[in-house]
């Protein structure tokens, strides 16, 4: 694989022809799974096949879900049927205009067990929403009728591991009805993909861009500069710093701890992006000892929040207890409350709940781009000095997510991925425990807020929800969340213009500078 990974390097910097200039070259730490848009997938995959697909809506930068390819979406008075007109002028990578016939194929080619959609459960009725009639009344038109009303429908088509829940052209599959590639709308086309070594995308020259004159999340304006985008396969963090460094690639997410040393190099511009992700401590509430709230509650005032996230940031992130990250349109002054650093608080609440110095032990992980181990060590140390006995064990992710779905753990440091809708983060971490031992706060009233808040549209109403839920989280404590996602991006200078969202990177938009 070194020597793979040195010969693609190599190929790149030595390429000196002028058409080779005005590309560029993404580093992916792993190769893509599939180019099948929600289908045997993972964040890297999502990233390279988001440039090549879009669906009806998709997401603005913060977290509100906007049309794509519709032009516009209406709701009926009933809350249950929703109407996309779809844009006009709009084509596929094949030269054939996007019709609504083209959303109906799509559509049911997603509910088909055979495509084993990974999103086909949120709209089947499995999970409990179901798409009970879709109808094309005509080619600029698709409607979707569901069985009942939900704020998140919008949001469940527009999910990035949905991958947006692409319209595709019916090509995009072989006659035997086996995938062969993405025929989409998006801002790329697929070139070609050599398995363990790069992925190849070429610039659209027939794309029509949404209305707008930036890019906004995975709406707003997209224009297509560069004739060619690589995205390369680099494992290894050392070799994509010291692959910036030399040119040999424009873009890649890189650790904190490379930050310092890039941004003095003169070619490389370094970047800061929140994200949605949680950054937690998860307590499991029917362990025999965190059973009891106050000694949860103990361990929240025994942790300097800000001190904790400045430390596994190196200074840049922002403390966060809230399940709303700071992105978001619904993030307000009740969700800025949190936890205070209280010794004096710790060891009276310590001695309230009987503790007596028992062991509780942090799970973690050495993941590269979380501060799973990072922040347990610094946790341990900050529940050590009020007199709780802490302890670590490091395992695997595979294990670690394993004992994390069983329930089967005491206090775990943890990272959920990015929901973006305020009742899909709530939903990540409550529920049943009974029938999901995931799940972290099983409270019935907290259920039935959040089942509310999935179903009512309105902004307002939905707000107030979301702070009686968080006011509700502080005083329960089942985890404690402390930030929010901040990922360190690295940009060769030549290239402006592409900045990434969510972790994953964007390209168009992007454009080479000459000096």
């Amino acid at each position: 694989m070194k020597r793979t990974i040195a010969a693609a390097l190599g190929a790149v910097f030595v390429t000196a022809a002028p058409a080779a200039a005005q590309n560029v070259t993404v580093a992916l730490n792993a190769d893509i799974r599939s180019t099948n848009p929600g289908v045997n997938r993972d964040d890297n995959t999502d990233a390279v096949v988001l440039h090549m697909v879009e669906g009806l809506v998709g997401y603005r930068e913060n977290g509100i879900v906007a049309p794509l390819l519709a032009e516009s979406v209406q709701l009926s008075p009933d809350g249950k049927t929703y109407t996309f007109r779809l844009r006009k002028g709009v084509k596929f990578h094949n030269g054939a205009e996007l019709t609504a016939d083209d959303v109906m194929w799509s559509w049911n080619r997603y509910m088909d067990p055979k495509t084993d959609w990974r999103c086909r459960p949120d709209f089947d009725g499995r999970a409990g929403l179901k798409v009970e009639k879709v109808e094309a009344p005509d080619a600029s038109t698709f409607t979707m009728t569901l069985d009942r009303p939900s704020a998140l429908f919008l949001d469940s088509l527009a999910r990035t591991d949905c991958g947006m829940t692409a319209i595709l052209h019916k090509s995009s599959v072989k006659e035997d009805g086996n995938w062969d590639k993405p025929i989409g709308t998006g801002p790329f086309k697929f070139g070609e993909w050599r398995r363990g070594e790069y992925v190849t995308l070429t610039r659209f020259d027939g794309y029509q861009s949404p209305p707008g004159d930036k890019p906004d999340g995975l709406v707003g304006a997209k224009r297509a500069v560069l004739p060619e985008v690589k995205f390369l396969v680099v494992p290894d963090a050392s070799t994509i710093k010291a692959a910036l460094v030399s040119g040999a690639i424009d873009m890649a997410q890189v650790l904190d701890s490379d930050v310092p040393e890039l941004a003095k190099a003169k070619n490389v511009e370094v970047s800061l992006h929140p994200a949605a992700t949680k950054h937690t401590f998860l307590f499991q509430t029917r362990d025999p000892l965190l059973s009891n709230v106050k000694l949860r509650q103990a361990i929240a005032a025994s942790i300097d929040v800000p001190q904790l996230v400045a430390a596994v940031s190196n200074g840049n992130g922002k403390p966060n207890n809230s399940a709303i990250a700071v992105t978001s349109a619904y993030y307000n002054d009740a969700q800025r409350k949190g936890y205070s650093y209280d010794p004096a608080k710790a060891q009276k609440l310590l001695k309230e709940a009987g503790y007596k110095g028992e062991p509780i032990k942090i799970i973690a992980n050495k993941r590269t781009h979380v501060p799973s181990f990072n922040a347990a060590v610094i946790a341990q140390a900050m529940m050590q000095a009020v007199g709780i006995h802490a302890e670590i064990e490091v395992l695997e992710w595979a294990t670690q997510l394993d004992r994390y779905n069983k329930g089967n753990y005491q206090m775990m440091s943890f990272s959920y991925s990015a929901r973006l809708d305020p009742a899909l983060s709530y939903e990540q971490f409550a529920g049943p425990k009974d029938k999901q031992p995931r799940k972290v706060w099983d409270e019935a009233e907290a259920q039935a807020l959040i089942e509310k808040a999935s179903a009512i549209s309105n902004e307002a109403e939905r707000q107030k929800i979301f702070d009686e839920l968080h006011k509700r989280q502080l005083e329960t404590t089942p985890l404690i969340i402390f930030a929010n996602g901040q990922e360190a991006w690295a940009h060769t200078k030549r290239v402006q213009g592409a900045a990434p969202w969510e972790g994953k990177p964007r390209v168009w938009g992007a454009r080479i500078v000459t000096n």
